[in-house]
């Protein structure tokens, strides 16, 4: 996507440099991250400077081929093992993540620079999968339609075009008059600070709405679809997205709203039967005790927003029940979310 009249991927790799756009001090601030080794990559995608289910794979992709060739020179055995699980702890509930690595370790046993190649292949198929969920996706989007959206997955979240709001940039650029609602996303915010700078820089009209504001505008008529990306889908269509997601699609459900996801096949992960499967990750309490933002300055600064001594927990995700899903827009259509659909998804896959 462009930024300041320049085109830029979300995470990429040079030599055997991974740089990342800094999606922390977005949108005070834009600045890429060098990442020079795949321990420097795991530390930007489990504090979340990279985010997003496409972009953590595709860092995932690249932090794995690193320690490849970080390995060139280390005679300990153990070390790609090592580093293989470390890359898989960063962020327990991404299948992205864990798709991407296992595909560049599978190749990178073969040779070091077979799993450069691989990575890099990774994060050219999620451009372009981003690219064919948008077409799918905005034969969703009619004239004058309201769409809300609940964390970020747009270009930010992917390597390039994102998924859920792929669709609604190609019904932009078709001239189509739409309106967007942003979820803030408590408590990192993705959509307050993410999804509305993607969308600001597009020059699509929206609003930033808090959390528990969405039931209010569905029960008035005021919202015609919700989208929403994912971290992992089960086999059963159960989907496991940013926490807040589940809220969303019982209101949409209840007021005959269509709720779809938005995810390519790597986002699916056939060994979970059902969302019971898929492990939740719990991150830290202080996410949701302090906030961070820029002061009268512009300086980023960070400060308590909750009771002292009080504790809080911070599930990061939710399991969204498929009974509650419209449909999943892949890159190879719109899908029913149950198992027959799933598993025809994948007759031509490698997956």
């Amino acid at each position: 996507m462009r930024v300041k009249d320049k085109l830029y991927r979300t995470v990429w790799m040079e030599g055997s440099t991974v740089y990342i756009i800094d999606q922390n001090l977005l949108p005070f601030d834009f600045r890429i991250f060098p990442s020079v080794n795949y321990r420097q990559t795991c530390h930007a995608i489990s504090t979340m400077a990279v985010r997003g289910a496409g972009a953590i794979g595709a860092a995932a992709g690249f932090a794995m081929a690193q320690a490849f060739l970080e390995g060139k020179n280390n005679r300990d055995p153990a070390f790609i093992g090592q580093a293989k699980k470390r890359i898989e702890e960063t962020r327990p509930t991404a299948q992205n993540l864990f798709y991407a690595t296992k595909r560049v370790y599978d190749a990178g046993l073969l040779s070091v620079e077979k799993s450069v190649y691989e990575a890099q292949k990774i994060a050219d198929e999620n451009v372009e999968e981003g690219n064919q969920i948008g077409e799918y996706g905005k034969l969703l989007i009619h004239e004058g339609f309201v769409v809300l959206t609940h964390c970020n997955a747009g270009w930010l979240g992917f390597v390039d075009w994102g998924t859920a709001l792929a669709p609604i940039y190609k019904a932009h650029w078709e001239k189509k008059k739409i309106f967007v609602y942003v979820d803030e996303t408590r408590p990192r915010g993705q959509g307050a600070r993410l999804t509305a700078w993607e969308l600001h820089n597009e020059g699509i009209p929206h609003a930033i709405i808090p959390d528990n504001a969405g039931a209010y505008l569905m029960s008035l008529g005021k919202v015609d679809m919700v989208i929403v990306g994912a971290d992992r889908i089960a086999s059963n269509g159960d989907v496991a997205n940013k926490i807040g997601t589940l809220e969303k699609a019982i209101v949409a459900k209840e007021y005959g709203i269509p709720f779809y996801v938005a995810a390519p096949r790597s986002t699916f992960d056939r060994k979970a039967s059902t969302g019971s499967d898929i492990s939740i990750e719990v991150r830290d309490q202080d996410e949701v005790i302090f906030q961070t933002g820029v002061d009268e300055k512009n300086q980023m600064t960070k400060i308590r927003v909750c009771s002292p001594g009080s504790s809080a927990f911070n599930p990061a995700f939710d399991i969204t029940p498929a009974k509650y899903i419209s449909g999943i827009i892949t890159e190879k259509g719109i899908i029913k979310p149950d198992p027959e659909s799933i598993n025809y998804l994948f007759l031509d896959s490698y997956l």
